[in-house]
């Protein structure tokens, strides 16, 4: 992560952390109409529950594609720390790689319950399905805090000082 003047975030960096946590807030987002999808009635009502989990699941993929083409460009800060700090440049590629699992796994769930299925004639387990999306969600979180910890701690190495106090 390189300094700017007096050892300071530079203006590049300082609007590279604000565009991620935009990125972060539009996709905490998603996942909170996601779930309230996912907690909605879904017996005796199969079709609306699953054109909800759907239109919310579209909703979290658009929000992933966007955090992972912002996370790739070349003044994100994951670009920053996989430039300019060595020692962490494989935790910042196996953060950008996760994206990528999480857009497939998204995919996967979206081809599932839009498709021809059980779902269609009520033969469906909404309980393993709402189980597998949580893992999805918890996957999502996870992928958070990994990135966080890795942006704090190139900061911390960076600048020897606490993010919060920037």
């Amino acid at each position: 992560m390189g300094q700017g003047p007096g050892g300071a975030f530079s203006d590049a960096q300082r609007g590279g952390l604000e565009g991620r946590q935009a990125d972060q807030d539009r996709t905490l987002a998603a996942i909170e109409v996601l779930e309230r999808a996912l907690a909605s009635p879904a017996p005796r009502r199969e079709a609306a529950w699953r054109a909800e989990v759907l239109s919310a699941l579209a909703a979290l993929d658009a929000a992933a594609a966007e955090e992972d083409r912002n996370a790739e460009r070349p003044d994100s800060l994951l670009s920053d720390i996989r430039r300019t700090q060595p020692r962490l440049r494989s935790r910042a590629n196996g953060v950008r790689a996760q994206y990528g699992h999480l857009r497939d796994r998204i995919a996967a769930l979206r081809r599932e319950l839009g498709g021809e299925t059980a779902l269609e004639v009520g033969l469906v387990d909404f309980a393993d399905i709402r189980q597998r999306l949580g893992w999805l969600l918890a996957a999502f979180r996870h992928q958070r805090a990994r990135e966080s910890d890795l942006i704090y701690e190139a900061y911390f190495e960076a600048f020897n000082s606490d993010l919060r106090a920037e």
